[in-house]
């Protein structure tokens, strides 16, 4: 079983840059794919970006395409979703996730993403 904290929100200016984390316990970590997930409130949760254990990219929400990238750090058990050129429209509780093969099934408590223009 695999655990998920995401950490590295906060209020960034537009334009600017935030590099989430998602750190994993579990010895399996390393077979998982990770996903990241955002909402915003009275909206459903929307599909960013996943990487597979073997570093292929699932590309999700069209407005983060070209801004937003994915990697993994399997030895470290971390996942990262780097964040540039930041708008308004990225603010959002911001949600890891971690995929054994059955559909993400652990998910990471939210962390918060504010831009400010």
């Amino acid at each position: 079983q695999v655990q998920l904290v995401a950490s590295g929100g906060g209020l960034v200016q537009a334009g600017g840059s935030l590099r989430l984390s998602c750190a994993a316990s579990g010895r399996t970590y390393s077979s998982y794919s990770v996903g990241w997930f955002r909402q915003t409130p009275g909206k459903e949760r929307e599909f960013v970006l996943a990487i597979g254990w073997g570093g292929d990219i699932t590309y999700g929400a069209e407005p983060t395409k070209g801004r937003f990238t994915i990697s993994r750090d399997n030895d470290k058990n971390t996942a990262f979703l780097q964040m540039n050129s930041l708008k308004p429209e990225d603010t959002a509780v911001y949600y890891c996730a971690a995929d054994s093969g059955w559909g993400y099934d652990t998910w990471s408590q939210g962390t918060r993403v504010t831009v400010f223009s």
